[in-house]
């Protein structure tokens, strides 16, 4: 149903903005591409609080359905989220289309600790991990630098658990198409600052389900 009201809104959106960018009367053509990512290329990874050791998961299967974000109040360890979506190919972004907005939709499948009594604030960077296998330092911010940010606002909280998460990433796909990028990759991490205990598991399913429980990406480009 979410993803429902999200294209409702892009719909409106186009609307509005067919209005406003006519030429002589003709209204520019406005196009959507709906990118699921790409469950192979997902996935996280941790990093042991104590020992520092990266342990990374990259590629969705029967057994791993989901990906996590923050830092897990139980072992101290900070997971970082990793999601590719392929921009080329048929129902991508062409290379010369302008970006009029972007959004990502990630369902959250739970939240530690339950229930949560204040929120866990998220950072999404703009990333390019290629070729798209992980190593573990993606993890560092340094080593892996963020190409654009945006946050999650409001942050996560406990009525987010069980239900859809949708970010305006209009930015961050703006510079991806102005660097050329093949691939739209996120980091998905827990907030700078002060680093208080919470973690997110974002839905990544890959069966029948996948179509509205995977994450999402949707563009509107002319």
């Amino acid at each position: 149903m979410k993803r429902l009201i999200l294209a409702a809104l892009m719909g409106l959106t186009i609307l509005i903005q067919a209005g406003c960018g006519n030429d002589g009367g003709h209204a520019q053509p406005t196009f959507v591409a709906r990118i699921l990512s790409d469950s192979t290329s997902d996935g996280d990874i941790a990093r042991d609080s104590v020992t520092s050791v990266f342990t990374v998961t990259q590629g969705m299967s029967p057994s791993v359905q989901s990906v996590f974000a923050g830092i897990d109040p139980a072992t101290g360890a900070e997971y970082r989220t990793f999601l590719d979506f392929p921009l080329t190919g048929t129902g991508g972004v062409p290379g010369n289309a302008v970006i009029a907005s972007a959004f990502l939709d990630i369902v959250i499948t739970s939240i530690q600790p339950q229930p949560l009594s204040g929120t866990i604030p998220i950072r999404i960077d703009l990333v390019s991990f290629q070729p798209p296998t992980l190593v573990g330092t993606d993890f560092d911010r340094t080593l892996q630098p963020a190409l654009a940010t945006t946050t999650i606002i409001p942050p996560i909280s406990q009525s987010d658990f069980g239900g859809h998460v949708t970010v305006d990433v209009t930015g961050l796909m703006v510079e991806a198409q102005r660097l050329g990028l093949l691939n739209f990759q996120v980091r998905i991490l827990r907030d700078l600052g002060i680093a208080s205990p919470g973690l997110v598991e974002i839905n990544d399913a890959t069966g029948t389900n996948r179509g509205t429980l995977a994450p999402l990406l949707q563009v509107t480009y002319f």
